[in-house]
């Protein structure tokens, strides 16, 4: 199973959200630069970045994202979501040398543009985000709530030809209370490798996501509050500990 340490941007800094609230921010003051080359350091096979300034349609961080790319290419896999919803802004992230985008929003809003964006890309450097609030899918940086759930968001986009699907709960997002695994098998089941997110804050969740037999899991606070080591979690993930 794959790790995904996470960097999410806001103003160029590393921040953490809880439950994606913008006003529930916490800045860990790190260089996203330095902060990515930590975690190559550490052993990191890939890197989860969000824009978070880009989600929330109040600008974007296109350009520390490029140098973290550079920074870090041959060396670790970078993968970055946040308000890509066009297909001129997919091509733009593809085109900092990230190995994979991340939709989310767009599939709600505009579902054809998902099997455009897989033609464009390919499978493998497209995977779709879904975000859920109570079992309904949550667009716009988590600001709106839809009437869809996500089950039925998550068949669709997988008959559409999606293999990778990141599932967060957004209610566990931050806090630190586990995150849903319950819900990311059900949605793996639908046919798409699913990477879980959201509210991991022990090894033993991380161990969990493993045995459930996810393609992966995304660690944010959990990492910068200490309660454990990038490398503790990538032996959790590998079932070494």
């Amino acid at each position: 199973m794959d790790l995904f340490p996470a960097i999410d941007i806001r103003a160029g800094r590393v921040v953490r959200l809880i439950q994606g609230e913008a006003g529930r921010e916490t800045a860990y003051h790190y260089d996203p630069v330095a902060q990515a080359e930590r975690l190559v350091g550490a052993g990191a096979r890939w890197i989860h970045v969000v824009d978070l300034d880009r989600a929330f349609g109040s600008g974007d961080n296109l350009g520390v994202i490029r140098e973290l790319a550079d920074r870090v290419r041959g060396k670790t896999r970078v993968q970055v979501g946040g308000g890509i919803r066009t297909l001129s802004a997919l091509r733009a992230v593809l085109e900092l040398g990230i190995e994979r985008a991340v939709l989310g929003t767009v599939v709600v809003t505009e579902p054809a543009l998902v099997p455009e964006a897989l033609g464009l890309a390919g499978r493998e450097r497209v995977a779709v985000g879904l975000d859920a609030k109570g079992g309904r899918v949550a667009i716009r940086g988590w600001v709106e709530t839809t009437d869809l759930l996500v089950d039925d968001v998550c068949r669709r986009v997988v008959a559409d030809g999606t293999q990778t699907i990141i599932y967060t709960d957004v209610g566990r997002d931050g806090m630190l209370n586990g995150p849903d695994l319950a819900g990311a098998v059900r949605l793996q089941a639908h046919g798409a490798a699913v990477i879980v997110s959201g509210g991991v804050s022990s090894l033993a969740d991380i161990s969990g996501a493993r045995a459930a037999g996810l393609h992966g899991v995304i660690v944010g606070r959990a990492i910068y509050e200490g309660r454990f080591t990038v490398e503790q979690a990538l032996e959790s993930a590998r079932g070494a500990c």
